[in-house]
């Protein structure tokens, strides 16, 4: 293993690249397969993607990504999938940031290197659920780690639909030791709480953040596996519940509720505050806000 990691960025690049792919084409599949109900007569949604860069404060590459948005589907109101590798030196509030999650050395050394891929989903169908999902690396010269998750995000809740999301979650993690998906579930209940709302954004998912086992290819199996579960966790549900028919009401909770998720991704999210800190591309980094919202 490289010092500088070179082939472990590389592929945990390329993986978030792949995972990128499969779920755009799953979403412009879903998207064409909508025939019946709600807003079926429409034209299938399809994705823009627009390359996004990022220079650092004397004007030289540090990397950039694919921002891939599709708004005003008859699935999908909108929905982003960002893929991003970036790099370069940190500035001093995340080097601040950085040391006090413990990461060594940034006074030292503050360069970086970071690839992931962020999602999501906001939906037409009230009855559909919101969702999101990250997995990332980042690496300096003395840390390096893996983090991310996905968590369901309904207006309008479904036990079964709730059971389901979290039993593909358990399916993916066990493998990787029984004791994973109960933490990560717990990580995630934590972590996807608003505090000033006293109530959690959604009905929760897997989160974690620092893995770093010591182990690089374990670790990396693990965020792959996250990963990997999304699509079987998630796309059952939008196939169940996009033709269900809704009146004022469901649309008027649907906006209300993503009201808590602008919220908590705007005052809360570590990943839109280290995006902006870092001089990413602002529309991608605030790709997850939805179209409309609502505050009574």
């Amino acid at each position: 293993m490289t010092d500088d990691f070179t082939n472990e960025k590389r592929r945990a690049a390329e993986w978030f690249r792949t995972l990128r792919d499969q779920i755009v084409a799953a979403f412009e599949g879903l998207e064409d397969s909508h025939d019946t109900g709600p807003l079926a007569d429409a034209a299938p949604g399809r994705f823009e993607v627009s390359e996004t860069q990022r220079s650092a404060e004397d004007g030289s590459d540090a990397g950039g990504g694919l921002m891939s948005v599709m708004r005003g589907g008859r699935v999908f109101e909108k929905v982003g999938v960002n893929v991003s590798e970036v790099y370069g030196q940190l500035g001093e509030g995340a080097q601040k940031a950085m040391a006090a999650r413990g990461v060594p050395g940034m006074e030292s050394d503050p360069s970086f290197w970071a690839s992931g891929i962020s999602l999501v989903a906001h939906m037409q169908n009230p009855h559909c659920p919101a969702v999101h999902m990250n997995t990332r690396m980042f690496w300096t010269p003395h840390a390096w780690w893996f983090g991310g998750g996905s968590d369901l995000n309904p207006c309008i809740e479904y036990e079964g639909d709730t059971a389901h999301f979290h039993a593909e979650q358990r399916a993916h993690l066990d493998p990787h030791g029984t004791d994973l998906y109960p933490r990560l579930k717990a990580w995630a209940d934590e972590y996807f709480y608003i505090p000033h709302r006293n109530r959690a954004r959604g009905v929760g998912g897997i989160f974690m953040d620092d893995q770093n086992s010591g182990d690089w290819e374990a670790d990396f199996a693990l965020t792959q596996d996250i990963g990997r579960a999304f699509l079987p966790a998630y796309q059952p549900l939008v196939e169940k519940r996009r033709v269900q028919t809704w009146d004022e009401a469901d649309k008027d909770a649907q906006l209300v509720h993503r009201g808590l998720y602008a919220e908590y991704n705007l005052v809360y999210d570590r990943g839109t505050k280290f995006g902006l800190a870092t001089g990413h591309d602002a529309n991608a980094v605030l790709m997850s806000l939805p179209p409309l919202a609502k505050w009574v």
